[in-house]
């Protein structure tokens, strides 16, 4: 990070004999970055407090409050700045919407039209001490890596010391190829350091449920078609079908997709992945309690952030911002 002025603000109070970090969590969908930090904080002995999510899907509000006992506010772009709850820390996995960011003038009106925009006023009126976003990998190389360079300029026009990288859910236990960018910045600068991510892959054993209902197989036509393309593999495998046609079978998923046909991926080329499943290839325990329907919550697991790289990426931030109740 080019600032090298260590933050050691601490959290803004204390809670129970611990500091606490307030957080908001914007485009929340299932919660994934809640439950990291919630995490990030245990791990470094502080408390961390919800107080303001939001969403404009009302499932995904609706299984928010379900998991977290607490209802998300609705579209973040009907909501004014100054409604929004004092906080430490800004989480927003925001969504990969088309950019038109051109940057013919100075500040962040130049993103106005896209969700980032919301992003960006919040912190101006608000300047938490850090942030984390995230976005899909494209997110780097759109339109020509022009965009990417708007929102770090961006950042940096509001004062804050930012940076990126994509990060691969296959590289932090779970056994899924997914790919994200993820964006840190701080108000005080700080020595940020990048987890490595050098977890074994949890196996596909330890994933995919022993006894799934019949309604999860993939019809005979389609189960053939597969098999014409791959031959049966002796070890776990899901089975990727891409946009050609072409078929591999390897020991871990492909990126869930929520738009994605249901039969995109297929374990050992027979049947779709439960709800679930899909829930634990996103590193969501399985107290996680699925509120909405099969095809809400495949939707909403598809769209979500891999828990584990988000809790490696917060912990970090933690160290860097100082926010830690331990002694020593």
């Amino acid at each position: 990070m080019s600032a090298t002025a260590k933050n050691t603000s601490g959290a803004s109070s204390t809670k129970a004999g611990k500091p606490v970090v307030r957080f908001i969590d914007l485009f929340c969908g299932l919660g994934g970055f809640h439950l990291a930090t919630k995490a990030a904080a245990r791990g470094h002995g502080v408390k961390a407090e919800c107080v303001f999510a939001s969403d404009i899907d009302k499932n995904c509000r609706k299984v928010y409050a379900g998991n977290f006992q607490m209802a998300p506010d609705g579209d973040i772009t009907q909501i004014e700045a100054k409604d929004v709850a004092d906080h430490e820390l800004l989480l927003a996995g925001f969504p990969c919407q088309p950019f038109s960011i051109i940057g013919q003038r100075k500040g962040f009106e130049d993103t106005r039209g896209t969700l980032f925009f919301d992003i960006a006023r919040i912190l101006e009126a608000k300047r938490p001490e850090a942030f984390v976003l995230e976005n899909v990998r494209m997110l780097q190389g759109h339109n020509g890596g022009r965009t990417i360079a708007r929102i770090m300029e961006t950042l940096k026009e509001l004062g804050y010391y930012a940076e990126y990288r994509v990060l691969n859910a296959l590289d932090f236990g779970l056994p899924q190829k997914r790919q994200r960018v993820f964006i840190v910045g701080f108000r005080n600068g700080g020595e940020f350091v990048w987890p490595e991510g050098d977890v074994p892959m949890k196996p596909l054993s330890k994933v995919l449920e022993k006894e799934v209902d019949r309604k999860h197989y993939a019809s005979e036509r389609i189960r053939q078609n597969r098999l014409a393309k791959h031959d049966p593999t002796p070890e776990l495998t899901i089975w990727h079908e891409n946009k050609s046609g072409n078929v591999k079978a390897r020991p871990y998923s492909s990126a869930l997709r929520a738009g994605a046909s249901y039969n995109y991926l297929l374990v050992n080329g027979e049947r779709r992945l439960t709800p679930r499943e899909m829930l634990r290839l996103q590193g969501f325990p399985d107290s996680y309690k699925q509120v909405c329907s099969d095809h809400q919550t495949r939707k909403q697991a598809g769209n979500s952030l891999p828990v584990p790289v988000a809790t490696a990426v917060l912990n970090s931030v933690f160290e860097t911002v100082g926010w830690t109740g331990r002694n020593g």
